[in-house]
């Protein structure tokens, strides 16, 4: 039998499953195989039926929902009128990536691998399901998912046997060539790159999106925490009035941030790269594991390892050597294992090259963990570390070595019903400390707040989606809200929402650390309490010497939540930390069926999940 064509197909919100899609995609390179790797919205489903070797990579968002790039694909897939025999020429193999501390761990690559095999396909392999909680992060599953995957493909094609790899110490072409141009930028270098511009004032203009987001003007940005709090939390407010944009309470705004000036100068430093230098792309067809530029869902589109016009889009022509660090590459991430396999296969150190290749052994990652991924040192801080190997990185393998900045999702926390042409963000600074000397900081969190429009115009670009959670269109339905923290966000929305509404039977479970230090919007709390439009349950954890969470005052209000649930067919709402705060509230919930119900342990498991089921009990959590 000839050696098959191996196509990768990726499913990734943040980048994690692209990124081990690309993995595959350089190992079948190494194994000298033709391989495509493209995310699924960017592959014609309808070519499934003929394609023989498939690896599908995914992960789960939200709760149990397919990444934005494969809903397309997704929703193809399970169209009933697909004939249950159509892919019963094709072998493939299922992996899943996914963080157990959410309640549909994998859920994606659990139903795929079950459809597919609905549908006729032969798995080599069970399906994968890497976990982000394993103390040695998804590499744990990864590792041996992969080498009996290739065990078994060469079972199936023994010819693939006869072909001498290549070697891991062996630099594979890289995916672009940059070709730097004779002139510099003049003082403003970004006046004279060709970036596509949208007329927001054109009344046919599309929605913003992705691909095109609107450059939303921030109005304010108003620390929500008292100043001796441990935590900053900012209120930001952007004016989107002409944008064309439209959310109702629950939906999502997206973000991508960019990296401080600090550590643009620090990566160009670094590499002996001229920040004011441009160049152009070329594609280099040959490369192994590169997928199509990232687009938008809705765009559908994509190309292949050849495909048309295969550079990013994002990036402009001709293109900075400040750009593309600012906004492209994000250098303040965490590195994955690809990171340090890749820098291993170009260093000429033999120091720097052995360490390098321990930490992508096998063997290795238990250290790998300990000096990148419990510190969380970032990508920046690792090349410093290994500055033989990166004075001599080629520009070249930048767009392969570091990943492109990832848009971040917020909640939006106000309704255009109470606050037209307006959209509010409540956000958490994120700062704290590793054994590592300088604090680690969240790269949108700190570059948000750090934005003053008191200093001048500040423009965020920025695109909402749909939310998971959804709220009962009827006026007598009640609602029980539980969320603390920022987790009170998008049901802050939901009150403005429902009360413009005439919507009053809502309960809100709030909680903090103290009462007079993070209580966020205390003062619309009351006055919607003091008008009988809201009931508040709060609970402030460090104000007494007993600990008091929100779970704890849930069970408090047992008959009340049974009345509301049981015999007014309420709706249930959990937002917030992923951690324990949501099973805690649920058992709370389960226990108030139990007590006032008197139904069994049992029963009351069996009415949470029917209400799951039908809507009833919803959740939005992050880790």
């Amino acid at each position: 039998m000839a050696a098959p064509a191996l196509l990768v197909l990726f499913g990734s919100q943040t980048g994690t499953a692209q990124d081990t899609a690309q993995r595959v995609g350089r190992q079948a390179q190494r194994r000298r195989l033709k391989v495509r790797v493209l995310p699924l919205d960017g592959y014609n489903v309808a070519d499934l039926i003929s394609e023989s070797l498939v690896v599908f990579v995914c992960s789960t968002t939200g709760q149990g929902d397919a990444p934005d790039n494969m809903k397309n694909f997704w929703r193809f897939l399970f169209r009933k009128s697909l004939p249950a025999g159509s892919l019963s020429c094709l072998d493939c193999a299922v992996l899943g990536l996914g963080d157990s501390s959410y309640p549909k761990f994998n859920f994606v690559a659990k139903k795929l691998q079950k459809r597919l095999v609905q549908l006729g396909a032969a798995m080599l392999v069970p399906v994968g399901l890497a976990d982000d909680q394993h103390d040695l992060g998804p590499d744990a599953v990864i590792d041996p998912w992969l080498q009996s995957f290739w065990e078994k493909v060469l079972v199936l094609y023994p010819v693939l046997s006869e072909v001498e790899p290549l070697r891991d110490d062996e630099p594979l072409p890289p995916s672009y060539t940059l070709h730097f141009l004779d002139e510099k930028t003049d003082q403003n270098p970004e006046r004279t790159e060709t970036v596509p511009e949208r007329n927001w004032t054109d009344p046919d203009r599309p929605v913003p999106s992705e691909s095109s987001p609107y450059p939303a003007r921030m109005l304010s940005n108003r620390r929500v925490t008292d100043p001796t709090h441990f935590q900053d939390v900012r209120l930001l407010d952007f004016d989107i009035s002409g944008s064309n944009i439209q959310f109702s309470a629950g939906d999502v705004v997206l973000i991508r941030p960019q990296n401080s000036e600090d550590d643009v100068q620090r990566f160009c430093q670094l590499l002996r790269l001229d920040p004011d230098s441009r160049f152009t792309l070329t594609p280099n067809g040959d490369a192994p594991g590169r997928s199509a530029p990232h687009r938008s869902a809705a765009a559908g589109s994509g190309a292949d390892l050849c495909g048309s016009d295969p550079v990013p889009a994002r990036l402009p022509r001709p293109c900075s050597v400040r750009r593309l660090v600012e906004r492209y590459l994000d250098v303040a991430a965490v590195p994955r294992r690809s990171f340090f396999e890749l820098l291993a296969a170009v260093a000429t150190s033999d120091l720097e090259r052995d360490k390098l290749l321990e930490f992508c052994s096998p063997a290795g990652q238990d250290q790998l963990q300990a000096y990148c991924g419990r510190p969380r040192r970032t990508a920046l801080e690792v090349l410093a570390d290994f500055p033989l190997t990166t004075a001599e990185l080629e520009p070249d393998r930048l767009l392969d070595l570091i990943p492109e900045i990832q848009p971040r999702s917020f909640s939006i926390a106000s309704s255009l019903k109470v606050l037209p042409g307006r959209l509010q963000v409540l956000l958490a600074v994120v700062r704290y400390r590793t054994k590592l000397h300088r604090p680690r900081i969240g790269l949108c969190s700190n570059w948000l707040a750090s934005l003053d429009p008191e200093q001048g115009e500040v423009l965020v670009p920025l695109w909402v989606k749909r939310g998971g959670l959804r709220f009962p269109p009827d006026r007598d339905t009640p609602v029980v809200l539980v969320g603390p923290g920022t987790g009170v966000a998008p049901f802050r929305a939901a009150l403005q929402e429902r009360l413009s509404e005439g919507k009053t039977a809502s309960v809100l479970f709030f909680g903090c650390r103290s009462e007079t230090k993070d209580f966020y919007f205390r003062s619309e709390w009351a006055a919607m309490t003091a008008a009988g439009k809201l009931q508040l349950f709060t609970a402030f954890s460090r104000d007494q010497e007993e600990k008091v969470y929100v779970q704890h005052r849930v069970r408090e209000r047992a008959a009340l939540l049974w009345d509301l649930m049981s015999n007014k067919h309420g709706c249930f709402y959990i937002a917030g930390n992923a951690k324990q705060m949501p099973a805690a509230v649920r058992d709370a919930l389960q226990f108030a069926f139990q007590q006032e119900g008197g139904v069994s342990a049992q029963e009351a498991e069996q009415m949470l999940v029917a209400m799951e089921k039908t809507g009833r009990l919803q959740s939005e959590t992050w880790s």
